[in-house]
């Protein structure tokens, strides 16, 4: 964020000022996450530049429009004179993802783009959403001081989609009372225990089974999609002990555990793979740096 005499917008795709109160309004394009943001902090006479960079594919699965939500909060709150703790900028985040943004993609996404890094994170008791000042805040435990090995590839498609149509039936589901929703993650947040306890001993072959455990629920409660399906196959009779989605589905992204990388990635490529995504299990997540007095750099880092 840098001084300017009206506020503009800067990303990959273009270039917009924002003058009128209703240039604040969404226009369903690439800056909508920024206009939410400003919305929300009502900062109409804001004078800056923002300019945003992202190495996340777009529309991946991946979180990385949350992540720019994450790194754009911390910087224009920073700006305007806020100190928040990132327990309060996950919340934040995702309130403004759900209100100002109509974008349903719980609370993951917010906690792992503002914290960063291989963690478990534990959300029981955030089952229905509140508003901000009733939320309990996550349990965010961070694993990469006890995991020195993560024998993972993470694979996008080029398929893009929107994370928030594929989690909204799910999560009007679950509201409904729909047994096989509620069951099936019941069991999924169970795994998710498990797997913890896996991957902190190396236990491969139980983490594997597991991952794909979590893969035959989810898969059936809600199709993965045949591009991601197609490309979990190639995996698995390459090398890999265990694929699943590791983004929305749809399209998107996957990730296999694999004790022969190059084997499997390169099955992985002749089946559509457009990109490998590198894991960053000690990234610090969302960071704020004063460049000039007055001028700010915000990333989240995962």
């Amino acid at each position: 964020i840098e001084k300017a005499d009206h506020l503009v917008i800067e990303n990959d795709f273009g270039r917009k000022a924002l003058l009128w109160k209703s240039d604040f309004e969404n226009q369903g394009d690439y800056f909508d996450v920024v206009r939410s943001i400003l919305r929300y902090f009502k900062a109409y006479d804001m004078k800056a530049r923002i300019s945003i960079r992202s190495d996340v594919p777009v529309q991946a699965g991946l979180a990385g429009s949350t992540a720019v939500l994450s790194a754009v909060l911390a910087a224009v709150s920073t700006y305007l004179g806020y100190k928040f703790h990132k327990y309060h900028l996950a919340e934040l985040n995702r309130i403004i993802e759900l209100h100002y943004m109509k974008c349903q993609c719980g609370y993951q996404d917010a906690y792992m783009t503002t914290f960063g890094g291989l963690n478990y994170l534990d959300f029981r008791g955030k089952e229905y959403y509140k508003d901000l000042d009733r939320e309990i805040y996550a349990t965010v435990e961070p694993l990469h001081p006890f995991v020195d090995k993560l024998p993972f590839v993470v694979a996008h498609t080029g398929i893009k989609h929107h994370s928030g149509n594929f989690h909204k039936p799910l999560r009007e589901r679950w509201l409904e009372g729909d047994r096989a929703a509620i069951e099936g993650y019941e069991e999924i947040a169970s795994i998710a225990r498990e797997g913890k306890k896996a991957l902190i001993n190396q236990d491969w072959d139980e983490l594997a089974y597991l991952m794909n455990k979590n893969h035959q629920i989810q898969n059936s409660l809600a199709d993965s999609g045949e591009q991601n399906l197609y490309m979990m196959k190639a995996a698995m009779e390459n090398g890999a002990l265990a694929a699943k989605l590791a983004g929305a589905g749809g399209g998107g992204t996957i990730i296999a555990l694999t004790l022969e990388p190059e084997k499997t990635i390169q099955a992985l490529k002749k089946a559509g793979a457009e990109e490998f995504v590198e894991l960053a299990p000690e990234a610090e997540g969302v960071q704020v740096e004063a460049v000039e007095e007055g001028e700010f750099e915000s990333f989240s880092v995962m």
